[in-house]
């Protein structure tokens, strides 16, 4: 599993710390942000589902519809996460039995 750090701004708040990543056994793109008390839940979860976003662009597109903004999401993790996301994975336990993990 991949980890970024970007910014994603929204319109009450912004998160330098927030995280994008690709998760390779649940098959999805995710995005964590406005996570205040780093033991809590964040704010902002997505991608918590097996296929949910296969492509950073859906994934994007779901933040934006949330009135979220990404920023500092550099060329190179978008490849990085690109090519993790390219390489065929076996269905984890979880999927192949349809456990919801969430």
């Amino acid at each position: 599993m991949s980890r970024y750090v970007v910014t994603v701004r929204s319109a009450e708040a912004t998160d330098p710390h927030a995280v994008i990543g690709y998760d390779c056994p649940m098959r999805t793109y995710f995005l964590q942000a406005f996570d205040e008390d780093r033991r809590a839940a964040p704010g902002l979860w997505l991608g918590t589902r097996f296929d949910e976003f296969p492509r950073l662009g859906a994934l994007i597109a779901a933040a934006s519809a949330r009135g979220v903004m990404l920023a500092d999401l550099a060329d190179e993790d978008i490849t990085a996460m690109a090519r993790e996301a390219a390489v065929p994975s076996r269905p984890s336990l979880a999927a192949h039995h349809n456990w919801c993990v969430c």
